[in-house]
């Protein structure tokens, strides 16, 4: 992320939030950029976007997405679910991880929807499920813990 205050920061959160234009939070997280994520917003739910593209490609063979992005791109949408749902004053710093690789993904566009399954006022515990084509079923899953404060 590139130098801002803490109070910068948060007014582009809170801007974003009442704009419901992610761009700019995104554009000063460079792996964001990287990731060409976007994030969309669904009756009041929020499903993050990893691109089409090619240089995410793991496996050329068959093809298949890299199991780093897909990890990756779990990672940022449960930060952008905390950013987009909790008062934060502060980029939520990721604890840790656990990914679970259910199939392979192909490179097309995948989603991703993160849950909070335990708000503290620390820490944070959310489960992510990432799709392609068909929502019921997933290509990969993830419990992630976040320090929120």
């Amino acid at each position: 992320m590139t130098a801002m205050s803490a109070e910068d920061f948060v007014a582009l959160i809170n801007t974003a939030k009442d704009s419901k234009d992610w761009r700019p939070v995104f554009e000063i997280i460079p792996y964001f950029t990287f990731l060409g994520l976007r994030l969309e917003e669904t009756d009041g739910k929020f499903i993050s976007v990893l691109s089409e593209d090619r240089k995410f490609i793991g496996n050329p063979t068959l093809p298949a997405l890299h199991g780093g992005v897909v990890g990756a791109f779990l990672e940022s949408a449960a930060l952008v679910h905390l950013l987009a749902t909790q008062e934060v004053t502060q980029l939520p710093k990721i604890i840790n991880i656990t990914v679970e690789y259910l199939r392979s993904g192909k490179p097309i566009e995948t989603y991703a929807e993160a849950v909070i399954t335990k708000p503290g006022r620390r820490v944070a515990n959310l489960r992510i499920e990432a799709w392609q084509k068909d929502r019921n079923k997933p290509i990969a899953a993830a419990h992630a813990n976040f320090l929120v404060s």
